[in-house]
């Protein structure tokens, strides 16, 4: 085979060729999606009386990091190459130690336009696990585990997800405008997603400006107690912290997008998984 065609089918083999996802994988996937949105949602729909105390169900928290195990597992079906490993070990260590030097401060994030970048190059499936690998490795370097740790990373690993789900055929500028459209889009719904975690649990939530109290109802109406989570969330993080993260990724994709692209796309030429 001639060096001409080689280079033909590396080019044609880059898009999410790093982690293959295959049927089993994908089921795996959808029902730790699944498992994730149910946690994050469950106050919405709980029955219960008003006034009743609520309880955040313990046992889904604890069975969330498990399924995300599975997940991880569910991921190497068709046989992981080790350079796709040494890719995702050296992005998650970046992630790592980026977000510990934005740390969140006024919504300056760090790690979001990497897992964007990471997960629209080497796929979907590797976009999944770079979220929860990322995250996880932050939280031990900065000593963030806590339950929240479970949510950061499965509404990280959607952000990376998605990211490998993005039109394939788009390319040059148009490529980088997409990227920096998703990544605010993705910016604020994991910050909406984040604040959902915890929200039930924030009791006399008053915010000034705002009559009335913003705190979850146990009992009430889904779509009273949806309305006050959405204004909640307009006034306390929407246009601070979640508008600063939507600035960050943004500006960090047009200014370092190409070149990383480039050069992650290097990389996928010589880490290629074929499905087993």
């Amino acid at each position: 085979m001639s060096t001409v065609e080689r280079s033909t089918r590396a080019e044609r083999a880059v898009p999410g060729v790093a982690l293959p996802i295959g049927p089993r994988t994908a089921v795996v996937l959808v029902l730790a999606s699944l498992a994730g949105l149910m946690m994050l949602c469950w106050p919405l729909l709980l029955a219960a009386q008003p006034g009743e105390r609520v309880e955040p169900p313990f046992v889904f928290l604890a069975l969330l990091p498990l399924v995300m195990v599975v997940v991880l597992a569910e991921m190497g079906e068709g046989g992981i190459d080790s350079r796709v490993l040494a890719v995702l070990g050296v992005l998650s260590a970046i992630n790592a130690v980026m977000r510990g030097l934005g740390a969140g401060t006024a919504g300056i994030e760090l790690v979001f336009f990497l897992l964007v970048l990471g997960g629209r190059v080497f796929g979907a499936g590797f976009g999944f696990v770079l979220g929860c690998t990322s995250l996880f490795a932050s939280a031990l370097l900065t000593a963030g585990v806590g339950p929240w740790l479970p949510f950061q990373m499965i509404c990280s690993a959607w952000v990376g997800m998605f990211a490998g789900l993005l039109p394939r055929r788009v390319t040059g500028r148009a490529e980088i405008a997409m990227l920096v459209a998703y990544a605010v889009v993705a910016s604020y719904l994991y910050g909406l997603l984040m604040n959902l975690s915890s929200w039930p649990f924030t009791l006399g939530i008053v915010v000034p400006g705002h009559e009335g109290s913003l705190a979850y109802v146990a009992g009430a109406p889904v779509l009273e107690n949806a309305h006050r989570f959405l204004v909640y969330t307009l006034l306390t993080s929407t246009g601070g912290w979640d508008t600063g993260r939507a600035i960050t990724t943004g500006v960090a994709i047009v200014v370092l997008g190409p070149a990383i692209l480039t050069t992650l796309r290097r990389a996928a030429r010589r880490a290629v998984v074929r499905p087993g």
